[in-house]
């Protein structure tokens, strides 16, 4: 397995989020990397790779082009606001909200900031833009990789922040660009007929489903809490399917919180089948470790050695396959979650 790392992740550190009314230290911090990469020290899974320069014009096939110039230039616009905003995040404050136009793009940097964030729990600090611009570069790398022949039968774009949050033109969720459908999307143009994503994230991933919600050639596929009680809240629903040429081409298999062990892998099984269903050459998993019981923000009950299980399962979709790290937020556990999965499908591909 290749395993592309981010070098310049540590560049996104936030200070604060907006959580249930209070301002708190940011969940999602450099050290869920850093655990990740000291389990693979004790247990090496494959190459370690740092990725080239991200493929930016990919990137704009994925992300409305007005959206990362905001991304790009939003710190330097920020301080130029006043000299002293280099010792704060940016957080939205105002939104477009119902009945308010989005079309516009207004001067006004605040108003900007709240017409692409969907949440306040996702700061914009000052090494932000670099650490997306990587983890795309990873995503997008590990995607050719396994596309090319003679290539790896899988690879790991570890990287934060996650990405399956951000949409064509919105982040939150701690998600700026994502990086699951720029492999997908990378697959694509890379010869892959028809690719599948698969979500495996305790929150759903509303942003990649937005993405390919009209599409045909990518199935997404999200197994995740359900949103009538757990965020993203307003997508992710079972009755989303897709729409126009994608309709039947997403499934959304949401979970009451609480859900255990053997009605989660009742929903990886289904999720499976739908993906050999599709005709997928390629798959992109979504790898998500919030899953695990002890996720100070989540509410499922899977345990470490369920993991394991977890990657020989999708070994056995029999596909060339990219992990793309996603949430996971019990920082003690998180390494030895995510190295269980790349090891369980090691084994099992093997």
């Amino acid at each position: 397995m290749l395993i592309l790392h981010n070098p310049l992740q540590s560049r996104h550190a936030g200070r604060q989020e907006m959580f249930r009314g209070r301002l708190v230290d940011c969940h999602e911090h450099p050290g869920r990397f850093d655990h990740v990469m000291n389990a693979l020290a004790q247990r090496p899974q494959g190459q370690l790779a740092t990725p080239g320069a991200a493929d930016m014009a990919l990137v704009r096939r994925v992300h409305a082009a007005e959206y990362v110039d905001f991304l790009q230039n939003a710190w330097a616009q920020w301080v130029a606001l006043d000299a002293a905003n280099a010792a704060l995040d940016i957080l939205p404050s105002v939104w477009p909200g119902h009945g308010l136009r989005r079309d516009v793009h207004p001067a006004n940097f605040s108003a900007q900031v709240g017409r692409f964030a969907f949440d306040s729990g996702s700061p914009i600090t000052a090494g932000t833009w670099e650490a997306a611009e990587a983890g795309a570069a990873c995503a997008i790398d590990a995607a050719r990789a396994i596309a090319t022949a003679g290539g790896p039968r899988a690879a790991f774009a570890l990287t934060r922040p996650p990405g399956h949050h951000a949409g064509t033109d919105f982040y939150g969720g701690y998600c700026f660009l994502n990086n699951s459908a720029l492999a997908a999307q990378a697959l694509r143009e890379a010869g892959m007929a028809r690719v599948a994503v698969l979500d495996v994230d305790y929150h759903h991933g509303n942003g990649t489903q937005q993405i390919f919600y009209g599409r045909s050639d990518v199935l997404t596929v999200s197994l995740h809490g359900d949103p009538l009680t757990e965020y993203p809240f307003y997508l992710g629903y079972a009755d989303e399917t897709g729409e126009g040429e994608g309709a039947g081409w997403n499934l959304n298999l949401p979970l009451p919180a609480g859900t255990g062990v053997d009605a989660w892998f009742d929903a990886l099984r289904q999720g499976l089948t739908r993906v050999a269903q599709s005709g997928a050459e390629a798959l992109v998993v979504a790898l998500g470790v919030d899953t695990f019981a002890g996720d100070p923000i989540s509410k499922f009950r899977l345990q470490s050695p369920d993991y394991l299980r977890i990657g020989r399962q999708i070994a056995a979709a029999g596909l060339p396959t990219v992990f793309v790290m996603e949430g996971g937020y019990a920082v003690a556990e998180i390494g030895v979650n995510v190295v269980n999965v790349l090891e369980g499908f090691a084994h099992t591909a093997g």
